[in-house]
């Protein structure tokens, strides 16, 4: 110890550079160790708006490899999973059943975003590179649910929900979507 070091700064050093080693990060692959309950990576942004405990819910990587994956949505008849991979122009469909990822689900799907179902279990996009929401038809085809708006044509379709009363579509149109080549 030099003689300008004294025990509270070599304290406080040593407690700095243990704050630099990060975490280990989990690992969510099939030889990741189980889960304990709750999960720690599971946090409240805002404990005051969040009080429930999640106690038997875990965070699960369920496919990789995607350059922007957004837009998640569940349908509950079929037991699968959609979702947009935007850069890659392509929405993916997972089964639950035995877990299968499909790639090229909906290709070319216009840059989809959001992806929601209505109460008939049709699939909705909201589509940035068409700037419009489009609903995909049992029989294969689709059909424009809306291109604009009363300001006129859309920004960017982003995220959207089916109201559950009387299947109104509710979604964001953020202005970025407007700035895209």
């Amino acid at each position: 110890m030099t003689q300008n070091a004294t025990r509270r700064g070599v304290l406080a050093a040593a407690l700095a550079a243990g704050a630099a080693i990060p975490a280990a990060a989990q690992r969510y692959d099939r030889g990741a160790a189980p889960t304990r309950y709750p999960d720690a990576d599971i946090v409240a942004l805002d404990p005051k708006r969040f009080t429930a405990r999640l106690g038997n819910t875990a965070i699960r990587r369920i496919s990789t490899g995607y350059g922007w994956a957004e837009g998640p949505a569940w349908h509950a008849t079929g037991r699968f999973l959609v979702w947009s991979d935007i850069p890659n122009d392509e929405c993916l469909r997972m089964v639950e059943e035995d877990h299968s990822v499909h790639r090229r689900f909906r290709s070319p799907s216009g840059f989809s975003n959001g992806n929601t179902f209505d109460r008939e279990g049709r699939q909705i996009a909201f589509r940035h590179f068409h700037r419009d929401v489009l609903r995909y038809e049992p029989n294969g085809t689709t059909t424009v649910l809306a291109s604009s708006g009363p300001d006129g044509a859309f920004n960017a379709p982003n995220d959207g929900v089916v109201h559950p009363e009387d299947g109104a579509l509710w979604f964001t149109d953020p202005g970025y979507g407007a700035l895209m080549n």
